[in-house]
């Protein structure tokens, strides 16, 4: 099921293009971007920064190596490449979550769940993305499944999120500040929009994928500002 087209060139390619940002904005984050190359030579292995970092290498590499047996003829190689790339896939969808709970000040992000969340957020984001290449075409329905399930689980999650009681004070003041203060517009508007895309997902998957898309941004943006928003002291 996995060969053709789709999955041999366009969906490998659209990863690629999505790892490019990722690393782009990694080191367009950095205090002194001109310095990214110490992350791989100098590595600090404490920090999920420099994980990340080798993870994402990895998986572009991967990714590189299978677009390369497919424009040499050998697609009929790239699925045991499988094997590899998903594990590194997981990781790249992942890490953050890791990176995050290093941030020990930042109440909010010390979730225990939030690799789960990423990892679902990450379902989400494949089959939306597969459901825009194939735009004008059938959508597999196994495709279409993923996304109403993930998508399922993750506004479980998001709403979670906002209704349950948090440990401290500061993820308390973080958690407010994401539902009823200066994010709040963001993540009440992101709920409704992830419900619209599993609404329209069976007969209009475009306008699902793209509701999907926006609904997603919106949430993490909410989620990740609110988590650094409350002073430190």
């Amino acid at each position: 099921p996995f060969t053709g087209e789709l999955w041999g060139v366009q969906a490998p390619l659209a990863a690629m293009v999505g790892l490019m940002v990722t690393g782009a904005l990694l080191v367009w984050d950095l205090e002194h971007p001109e310095r990214f190359w110490m992350v791989l030579f100098k590595p600090q292995w404490r920090s999920w920064l420099v994980r990340g970092g080798f993870v994402i290498t990895g998986y572009g590499a991967l990714l590189a190596t299978h677009l390369g047996l497919v424009f040499l003829g050998r697609g009929d190689v790239t699925p045991t490449l499988g094997w590899i790339g998903a594990p590194l896939a997981v990781m790249t969808a992942i890490y953050t979550a890791y990176l995050f709970a290093q941030a020990r000040a930042r109440d909010l992000w010390q979730n225990p769940l939030l690799p789960a969340h990423l990892f679902i957020q990450a379902l989400v984001t494949g089959a939306e993305v597969i459901m825009l290449i194939t735009a004008g075409d059938a959508v597999p329905e196994s495709v279409s499944a993923l996304f109403r399930l993930a998508l399922a689980a993750h506004l479980v999650m998001a709403l979670g999120e906002a209704s349950m009681g948090h440990p401290t004070a500061h993820a308390k003041h973080a958690a407010r500040a994401m539902t009823h203060g200066a994010y709040a517009h963001l993540f009440w508007v992101s709920i409704p929009l992830g419900l619209v895309a599993l609404m329209f997902v069976p007969a209009t998957p475009m306008i699902a994928a793209g509701a999907a898309l926006i609904s997603l941004i919106m949430y993490e943006h909410a989620f990740v500002q609110a988590g650094q928003s409350v002073p430190l002291a």
